[in-house]
């Protein structure tokens, strides 16, 4: 696939991806309300993401490298609890202060993160600098959540 036509697939992807975070929220915590708490529908929000997973790893033929798995270091496997900890907030989060002011404020979390690891090139990433015009635009993305919140 040549580099443009990837680029352009994974700015896609990124949409789409960020329109489905948006539909999470109100229906985990509809399934929260159902289940019990917040908890319980992460994790079943997590068995019916498994399933499909493992459905499209099937369909793709894709099996893990066994040997490059068990060279992994320790905090690759985390990927999971971050979810599970996004997934669970965000049920909690949503019928309480709304689903546009609990997207936001996981969007500035988000980008403060992403940037210092960008910055240091943490978690084997390779280093992109913190520039002023990437502070601002993260700044900026402060301002819009503190914005939705008192909106």
């Amino acid at each position: 696939m040549p580099a443009a036509s990837a680029t352009l697939l994974a700015v896609v992807l990124m949409l789409i991806s960020g329109a489905t975070l948006a539909l999470q929220p109100p229906t985990n915590a509809v399934l929260a309300r159902a289940v019990g708490s917040p908890v319980n529908a992460a994790l079943a929000s997590f068995i019916v993401g498994a399933v499909a997973l493992l459905i499209a790893s099937a369909l793709l033929g894709q099996r893990p490298d066994m040997a490059a798995v068990r060279g992994l270091p320790w905090w690759a496997w985390l990927g999971g609890l971050y979810g599970a900890v996004l997934v669970a907030g965000m049920a909690y989060a949503a019928p309480r202060i709304g689903v546009a002011s609990a997207a936001t404020l996981v969007i500035a979390g988000q980008m403060l993160l992403a940037l210092v690891l960008d910055h240091y090139g943490l978690l084997r990433l390779e280093a992109r600098p913190a520039t002023l015009t990437k502070i601002a635009g993260v700044a900026l993305v402060f301002a819009g959540a503190w914005l939705v919140r008192r909106g």
